[in-house]
């Protein structure tokens, strides 16, 4: 078995043994966040994008490469009702030892008022949730890199604490003659390790398995991507009880459109998650992207809307890349993000 086939083989047989859940059912869930602009606008995931931006290892960490060196990244996220969330990194390639790159990753829910059953008001309190990202990465031949990001969480929410490990593991290859790039990683493996919510019981920490390859066209400014999310756990439909009139899209209305067929397709597309960015210029870029699983689930039936789409831009400036990207999440409104990166590297003078 070659070096690689050891390493596919070793991942699966780790995620093998997590427990695997989806939306509403485990804690931590803020790590699942995105943050980057440009990964907000292709669709808010994307494990395959090989190149110098510096969000990119967030989500895979074996996209960390020589080229980010030195960079730094500020991401910020107007959310909704009034939580705000953000992630800062820098990393540093060594020769013949590989990649480095730390991150700290928080979401900050704000200040909420103490109050009894009556309405009584003694005094506020607040809830925040961290993780610190440590992120290594190498290259075990010229096509293939793998990465491990290790994940310590604390969480304060009230008089509530805990705190947890997780990691990720990814592997991607990249192809620079082909301008092809295919991905797999194992997101979030772990557990709460003291200071449960619930005393003496450990919650189910967000688990994932994702996969994603992107084609730059070689005479054409465009790169197509694909992500495929949730892969550990196929059936992500579901039942709602909430009234025809004014719910979310459920199960009942796909299966009952083209019978066995239409059930699969639409099963299978709520894992996939599509990307298109524009690239003119070194310094210029848009980007749009469709996520048909937030859009089944979260628009609503009289009035579709825009949900499940989003997009963005981002331009270079001086020494600093500015992005800015919106995702559509309901009707109600969208989120936010802007991101800021830049190569320390350029700041110093050249002798």
């Amino acid at each position: 078995m070659t070096r690689s086939g050891l390493l596919m083989f070793s991942l699966f047989v780790l995620g093998a043994n997590v427990f695997s859940q989806i939306g509403g059912t485990y804690t931590y869930a803020f790590l699942n966040q995105t943050n980057s602009a440009r990964v907000a606008a292709l669709g808010g995931k994307s494990v395959s994008i090989a190149d110098g931006d510096l969000n990119m290892p967030f989500h895979n960490p074996s996209l960390l490469n020589e080229e980010q060196d030195n960079h730094l990244v500020l991401n910020y996220v107007g959310y909704f009702a009034d939580i705000k969330y953000g992630y800062v990194s820098y990393a540093k390639s060594l020769d013949s030892i590989g990649n480095f790159a730390v991150g700290l990753h928080y979401m900050d829910y704000g200040e909420f008022p103490y109050a009894d059953i009556y309405g009584e008001r003694s005094g506020n309190f607040y809830a925040a949730e961290y993780a610190l990202n440590l992120i290594y990465s190498r290259k075990i031949d010229s096509f293939l890199s793998v990465g491990a990001n290790l994940k310590p969480i604390y969480t304060s929410l009230e008089r509530y604490q805990s705190f947890g490990l997780v990691a990720d593991l990814g592997i991607n290859y990249y192809n620079p003659y082909k301008l092809f790039s295919a991905s797999l990683v194992f997101k979030n493996m772990g557990s709460q390790i003291t200071k449960y919510y619930t005393e003496g019981k450990t919650e189910p920490v967000p688990f994932e398995i994702q996969a994603g390859m992107s084609q730059k066209l070689a005479h054409a400014p465009f790169r197509l991507s694909l992500t495929l999310q949730h892969l550990q756990k196929w059936n992500l439909q579901y039942d709602s009880d909430i009234d025809d009139e004014n719910s979310f899209v459920a199960e009942e209305e796909v299966v009952t459109t083209s019978g066995k067929i239409g059930e699969f397709g639409d099963n299978f597309l709520r894992h996939a998650i599509f990307g298109l960015e524009f690239m003119p210029g070194k310094n210029f870029y848009t980007a749009f992207g469709y996520n048909y699983q937030r859009r089944q689930e979260l628009k609503l039936k009289s009035i579709p809307a825009m949900v499940g789409f989003s997009w963005g831009f981002g331009i270079k400036v001086s020494k600093f890349h500015f992005s800015y990207g919106r995702a559509t999440y309901h009707l109600a409104g969208a989120s936010n993000h802007f991101s800021m990166s830049t190569n320390l590297s350029e700041f110093y003078s050249r002798r």
